[in-house]
């Protein structure tokens, strides 16, 4: 096989993915020391891997109106770079597509969606897909390459490692930025992330976040800050309308680079299953995840704790709950906030 000299890693879609890809990104780096890494990801990407030091390079993409136009002006760009070796995280068609076109020699993917002729190494679904989490998954890929072109198989040696370095620069700023929406930093500052972009069956209870709010306010005169992306402004109203104690709205006023060194520097992120609470807990922030309709088993963010209740529907993966929310109403506000208190004391 030729030498590795530069190797195309296609990112993931979504920011909890993205961030479940960090132990495998490592792994690829400790593997191919001397190589150039390129992650070819969507633009809001740079917001997570912007301190990154296992990768070199970030390329990134937003898609047009056209798929056909999307995959030829990707793989021409691909083309350019004169890749020895692929890895392609998602597992659509399209990625394989691209990769193929683009000229890259050695493809490895996962064997989904009818696209293994695309790929010199279509990797097999492992059987314990749906029962590990999901850092595993992507980590496997990266074993898969270890195996085939080393023929060692330390990848899986050591424990994952999803740490998020944010540099004392951009840190600076976050504290910069709360100061200035008069967060007064001598104080515990909480942070809650009450939407959930891809999914209304994820989130809490708005009534349920306004009481947490005040509690927090109320019993640990802690300070209180919403956020998340745009599309979660409208919950964030909400909850801030159902306060008593109003909390500091920072919902769609950050970039996720912003938002992420931003959760590095307060106390405590509780949240939905969502985008954010992967970053902060890669970031190092005590993180504590509410779910519900989601597998806490596979995708719940590293590190972090959660809190759940079993319910005989749960998990079903829906977006949007057919009946009564149950996984999500049978957790109270006290319940939370008892699990708030304990990892602030």
């Amino acid at each position: 096989m030729r030498e590795i000299k530069k190797i195309y890693v296609r990112g993931t879609n979504w920011i909890g993915d993205a961030v479940m890809t960090i132990p495998a990104l490592c792994g690829l780096r400790r593997i191919f020391p001397l190589a150039h890494i390129t992650l070819h990801t969507r633009g809001w990407a740079r917001g997570i891997f912007e301190d990154a030091d296992f990768i070199n390079e970030i390329t990134t993409f937003e898609r047009s109106e056209s798929k056909i136009k999307d995959v030829f002006t990707q793989s021409k760009m691909i083309g350019a770079g004169k890749f020895d070796l692929a890895v392609l995280f998602p597992n659509s068609f399209e990625t394989a597509l691209v990769a193929k076109l683009g000229g890259i020699p050695v493809r490895f993917g996962y064997a989904k969606d009818a696209r293994a002729f695309l790929l010199t190494d279509a990797v097999k679904i492992p059987e314990w897909k749906n029962e590990r989490h999901e850092v595993f998954y992507y980590l496997n890929l990266i074993a898969e390459i270890e195996k085939k072109i080393f023929g060692t198989t330390t990848v899986l040696a050591n424990e994952p490692n999803t740490d998020l370095k944010v540099s004392e620069q951009r840190k600076a700023l976050a504290r910069d930025f709360l100061t200035a929406n008069k967060i007064d930093l001598s104080r515990v500052t909480v942070a809650l992330g009450v939407g959930s972009t891809n999914s209304r069956a994820k989130r809490w209870q708005a009534e349920s976040y306004a009481k947490l709010n005040d509690k927090l306010q109320t019993e640990l005169n802690a300070n209180v800050i919403l956020v998340g992306a745009n599309g979660e402004a409208d919950v964030s109203n909400e909850v801030y309308a159902k306060s008593e104690k109003k909390p500091v709205i920072l919902t769609g006023k950050t970039t996720l680079a912003e938002a992420a060194a931003i959760l590095s520097e307060i106390d405590l992120l509780v949240s939905n299953d969502m985008g954010l609470a992967h970053v902060a807990s890669a970031a190092g922030t005590k993180t504590l995840v509410i779910f519900g309709p989601t597998n806490p088993n596979t995708t719940k963010p590293w590190n972090s704790e959660i809190v759940y209740k079993k319910v005989e529907c749960a998990p079903c993966m829906l977006r949007d709950c057919p009946i009564d929310h149950r996984c999500l109403t049978r957790i109270s506000t006290d319940d939370v906030f008892a699990r708030a208190k304990e990892k602030l004391l």
